[in-house]
């Protein structure tokens, strides 16, 4: 390009910034277009098209993995300010430069570095190392997937009859995680390698249900590994075994932390981790889209639940048979229709006798009003069984490792999604839960 390199620079008053403005106030290769107050400010200037490179620190509130590569879609090169190597905090920022995906962070303390590297980046001469990619084929004989193979029987290979299962289900708590965890300790119990995944973009508890002591979020660190190209080779480190023959996949620790997950990484790895297993995930609630995400740089927060649905072999959707729940269930299946997705089957959670309803009206209610919206799906009943989801969630066990109305349900359904026969209906043994973390196999 002619002409002088145009940049933004988002230090938000770092001690940097002074030096690096009094560095460029002498050269005529590199001018400052803006300072701009923080990250977001930073990308709506990106938007004007006038700007070639981006500075910006990388402790700036807001610089995430999307807000890079955003800079990016807009053909602004982003330069990613650190601290230098002998600083103490040095190690934390490289795993949080890993976090975010900065391909190379320049350190503070070398002004004529960060300068040059202005230039080069704003002309498209850098020489940064581009970010690893994955090897094109696993070595022979390995898997990705490491999920405890503790099974008596053989596990059944990865192969064209794997499939994504979805379990979906309305605002109001429907018991979208526990029927999620259900299903697929189920699936292993019959002799499928299986995990699951935390999808939740609220913030997951799959980890808390199963007594998971987990200081890294699997979801997270699939998009570290996603960010550094290494995400289909090594999707198999991010499962922890919970159990013979299925693991979980973490979800996120906090709710606030949805946007660090860019868009594509949870359907990179459902694909990855299907080519060996079942993959069963538990998805939020809300179906929303977000159409004013892209202009800030970010996800859609619902995008998780999207990517899911979307990527979902089947969808469950599990819903309550009183009134509120019915009319949520018949209304979130009508909004799944018109996103395009079908339920496999409907599931009515939770079933007692005490509903002023009988079990027959309440189906009968449910198949009516889905038929009268076009919609033909099987309904499976799940019966209350308070004392056994207590006694499972105490164990940090799923519901089928015990025997009961709601178990025998629950791994019923499994064998429904995967066509299975009907398994007999005997019951496992609690685990004791524990404190430790899960095994990492």
């Amino acid at each position: 390009m002619s002409g002088p390199v145009v940049a933004l620079v988002a230090a938000a008053g770092a001690g940097w910034e002074a030096p690096l403005l009094a560095a460029l106030s002498g050269r005529r290769d590199v001018v400052v277009l803006k300072r701009c107050v923080d990250v977001e400010d930073l990308l709506a200037s990106a938007t004007t098209g006038q700007a070639a490179v981006a500075v910006v620190g990388l402790d700036a509130v807001g610089l995430d993995a999307a807000a890079l590569d955003r800079l990016r879609a807009l053909r602004v090169a982003p330069v990613v300010v650190g601290p230098g190597p002998d600083d103490p905090a040095a190690e934390r920022a490289q795993a949080h430069a890993d976090r975010v995906g900065a391909r190379r962070v320049l350190p503070q303390t070398d002004v004529e570095a960060l300068v040059e590297a202005m230039a080069a980046e704003g002309r498209g001469t850098s020489s940064a190392p581009p970010p690893a990619t994955p090897p094109t084929s696993a070595p022979s004989g390995s898997s990705t997937l490491a999920v405890p193979d503790e099974t008596s029987g053989p596990l059944v290979p990865g192969g064209p009859d794997r499939r994504v299962h979805v379990v979906w289900g309305p605002a109001g708590a429907p018991g979208r995680t526990t029927l999620a965890v259900g299903l697929a300790a189920s699936l292993a119990a019959s002799g499928r390698r299986c995990v699951l995944v935390d999808a939740d973009p609220q913030g997951g508890t799959v980890a808390l249900q199963l007594g998971v002591v987990e200081e890294v979020s699997g979801l997270l660190a699939a998009a570290r590994l996603d960010a550094a190209g290494r995400l289909e080779a090594e999707a198999g480190s991010l499962v922890r075994g919970v159990g013979a023959g299925w693991g979980v996949v973490t979800g996120l620790p906090r709710a606030d932390r949805w946007a660090e997950v860019r868009v594509g990484v949870l359907e990179r790895l459902l694909a990855a981790l299907a080519a060996e297993a079942d993959v069963v995930v538990d998805v939020g609630a809300s179906l929303e889209d977000d159409p004013t995400a892209e202009l800030a740089g970010r996800p859609p927060r619902q995008q998780l639940t999207l990517e899911a649905l979307d990527a979902a072999d089947a969808v469950v959707a599990v819903g309550t048979p009183d009134p509120v729940g019915l009319a949520r269930l018949a209304r979130g299946v009508a909004e799944l229709r018109e996103i395009g997705v079908r339920p496999e089957v409907a599931v009515l959670n939770r079933m007692r006798g005490s509903l002023a309803w009988s079990e027959r009206e309440i189906v009968a209610t449910l198949r009516g009003v889905l038929a009268g919206a076009g919609e033909a799906l099987a309904i499976r009943i799940v019966p209350d069984d308070p004392t056994g989801v207590d006694r499972a969630q105490a164990a940090g066990a799923a519901i089928v490792d015990a025997d009961g109305p709601a178990a025998r349900a629950v791994r019923t359904l499994a064998a429904h999604l995967v066509g299975a026969p009907e398994p007999p209906a005997s019951g496992g043994r609690l685990r004791r839960r524990t404190a430790g973390r899960g095994r990492r196999r």
